[in-house]
């Protein structure tokens, strides 16, 4: 096990990760230092000077180590180093580093690049992630676009951070999310649509009807939301790609918007019948539409567990709310949540291991996690009213919105509560929900 995936190995494996090593050098000189119970990891210092521009443009070349720096900075995890620390000028991407000048300055990561114009115009993207204590490259690849390329330096960052952890990365994703504007007493409400990291927000609704609740598919660039116009709430199922928009149906008793299965097939939903609201799950091809739940409370806000199996939702058949778990066919439900104040929108983690919800207490809005069977319970971040949790691909972070009075705001949090960011928006925005990793 080399010294760079020794440190971030232990660093991670207390929070739960399941960290692959690789290579053999000399056994590590120092330890990350972890205080456990405030699940605190010391980041990794990595380097990641300007990439070269041959034959391009300079302040690109800057912009894509950039964005790249940026990333996994977000992260929590990794510490770039500013570079005018640096030692060595890099000038030369083929040439081996000095490692000795990066190891004075306490790298631990190294990441070198180059960005080349081709004849046809296209840019040609080189990288290297290289071990500094243990002297060797670890990773290395190539990537051509003739525009886009943030998104290079999105995939790269993934590809940085699932060689150092052994974590697929999420960083070449998008975030769909409800844009509100105009005055607080009629607020124009549109979807919107930007990366994960806040660059190049659009509109993908015109602002002529009322949206909410957008919801990713698991497998596809696609979304379900609802849309109020002047009949019934009508489900859409939207195209990113294509912008091609499908009426699913109407329901005029819905209370809450539909969450697609993991297969991408289903949608589970809640509809309100007299004066009882009860999970219904929807197959997109058929249309066919079948009740799971009959309490004679109010069930809502389902979400199913990442092999299909399983639906969490939300009810008061207790008294208040609280979290339930059941069948994805419906049957008998388990309570899971039993600490003081109300738990509501349950959304599971892809990976399985987790369940994310907000919970009401003492006047204040929580975002939390705890384990499918009601264990665990650890409170991420609390304040006015945060709202709405939405997990990453790979399951380590969190997006949720937050409305301090004036407007609501988009943050992401990780898993250990210590890693909270504000994600820029043009304007206010709620209800954010996280796309599955690009193709």
């Amino acid at each position: 096990m080399n010294l760079l995936s020794a440190r971030l190995l232990r660093a991670i494996a207390l929070l739960g990760l399941a960290v692959l090593a690789s290579a053999h050098v000399a056994p590590a000189r120092a330890q990350v230092s972890i205080d456990i119970n405030q699940g605190n990891v010391q980041p990794l210092p990595i380097a990641i000077p300007d990439f070269l521009a041959n034959g391009g443009d300079p302040q690109l070349a800057r912009d894509m180590a950039g964005v790249i720096t940026a990333d996994l900075q977000r992260s929590g995890l990794f510490a770039p180093i500013d570079q005018r620390a640096f030692i060595e000028k890099i000038s030369n991407f083929d040439a081996t580093p000095r490692f000795g000048d990066w190891r004075i300055i306490n790298a631990q990561a190294l990441v070198t690049g180059q960005m080349v114009r081709q004849g046809d115009g296209r840019i040609r993207t080189e990288f290297r992630l290289w071990d500094v204590l243990g002297g060797s490259q670890l990773e290395g690849q190539q990537f051509f676009t003739d525009k886009n390329w943030r998104r290079v330096a999105h995939l790269i960052a993934d590809m940085i951070y699932e060689k150092l952890t052994g974590e697929k990365g999420y960083f070449d994703t998008r975030i769909v999310y409800v844009d509100e504007s105009g005055p607080k007493t009629n607020r124009v409400k549109r979807l919107a649509i930007m990366d994960q990291d806040g660059y190049g927000s659009r509109f993908i609704t015109s602002g002529n009807e009322l949206v909410l609740t957008p919801r990713f598919s698991p497998t596809s660039q696609e979304i379900t939301y609802m849309s109020f116009g002047n009949s019934d709430p009508r489900v859409y199922l939207l195209n990113i790609e294509t912008g091609q928009r499908e009426a699913v149906g109407n329901f005029p008793g819905m209370t809450f918007a539909p969450r697609f299965s993991p297969d991408g097939q289903k949608v589970a939903m809640s509809m309100e019948q007299n004066g009882n609201s009860s999970i219904y799950v929807m197959d997109l091809r058929s249309r066919a539409t079948t009740k799971l739940t009959d309490s004679g409370a109010i069930d809502t806000s389902p979400s199913f567990s990442p092999d299909g199996s399983k639906i969490v939702f939300e009810s008061d058949r207790g008294g208040n709310q609280q979290m339930y778990v059941m069948s994805a066919s419906g049957g008998g439900a388990q309570r899971i949540s039993f600490g003081e104040g109300r738990y509501s929108t349950p959304v599971w983690s892809p990976r399985g291991d987790l369940i994310a919800f907000t919970k009401q207490s003492g006047g204040k809005f929580a975002i939390g996690v705890m384990r499918p069977d009601g264990t665990g319970e650890r409170i991420l971040t609390e304040g006015f009213h945060n709202e709405g949790p939405t997990w990453a691909p790979n399951g380590r972070v969190l997006m949720f919105f937050r409305d301090l009075g004036g407007g609501p705001r988009i943050y992401s949090i990780d898993i250990t509560g210590r890693n909270e960011q504000k994600v820029p928006t043009p304007g206010f925005a709620s209800d954010p929900a996280w796309s599955p990793l690009l193709n």
